[in-house]
């Protein structure tokens, strides 16, 4: 990484990738292109489908963040999705509510008692395997390992699956959603710690694809608290987002 991206994250994300809000059938179909490739076909954690696009009930009230290579010809990197409350169906539980049903610590938080426009989860991360293997790893999960961060003599930053959660928080933002869930590797909070982001676990962990936590975050605390470095980054995520649905006339759910 050449010193001035290591301290200007924006200009770097900038120069290898593009990141979109999924607001067309075109691009919505990449991102459930991903999601097959990656959930379906390299990790077999979906059964395989006939025409090859990966998707659920929730993607119908669900924003979708699409990550592509900046550099012609643009290649399909990865993609998330926030997954919104039903609007027209206020109880409906969001994914993790039923996953961890059983471990939720309600002291904490309860998210059946909150403003449910208020609340979202993201989910799906997906990173396509040239993109997110490490060195004699062919299976590697799409999610942020300790190596991500290279090591002291040869720091490196994880561009792909930061950008996507920047993506995400983006779209929350947009959406004016106050809190974000997620079911996250254990260590994940650890890692997000170090770039600003306050993970607080809400409950014991779940076998989902692996051990996960249920967690919880403030869409307003993570914006004011992020670390320096990283806020470049965060501004120009986020005005790609906000500068596709203003170029497409898109208006927010809540609007």
């Amino acid at each position: 990484m050449l010193l001035f991206e290591r301290f200007n994250l924006g200009h770097g994300f900038r120069k290898y990738f593009q990141i979109h809000p999924a607001i067309d059938d075109a691009l919505r179909d990449d991102v459930y292109r991903i999601r097959h490739e990656v959930y379906c076909e390299d990790l077999g954690y979906e059964p395989v489908r006939p025409d090859r696009l990966e998707s659920d009930e929730y993607d119908a009230h669900s924003e979708h963040c699409l990550l592509r290579t900046s550099s012609e010809p643009m290649k399909l990197v990865g993609c998330t999705r926030l997954v919104l409350t039903k609007p027209e169906e206020r109880s409906c539980p969001l994914p993790f509510e039923h996953t961890c049903a059983a471990t939720l610590d309600r002291s904490i938080v309860d998210p059946a008692r909150l403003p449910r426009e208020t609340i979202a989860e993201v989910s799906r991360l997906a990173v396509r395997a040239g993109y997110r293997r490490r060195r004699g790893e062919s299976r590697a999960s799409p999610l942020i390992h300790d190596e991500d961060f290279g090591t002291n003599n040869q720091p490196r930053f994880p561009y792909i699956p930061i950008g996507l959660y920047l993506g995400a928080l983006a779209l929350a933002e947009r959406q004016g959603i106050e809190t974000v869930f997620m079911l996250t590797e254990p260590r994940l909070a650890v890692h997000l710690a170090r770039l600003g982001v306050d993970v607080r676990q809400i409950g014991g962990a779940v076998e989902h694809r692996g051990i996960r936590i249920p967690s919880m975050m403030n869409v307003q605390s993570i914006i004011k608290g992020m670390r320096f470095m990283v806020k470049p980054m965060w501004s120009t995520i986020r005005n790609e987002i906000l500068a596709a649905y203003t170029k497409k006339g898109a208006t927010t759910r809540h609007a």
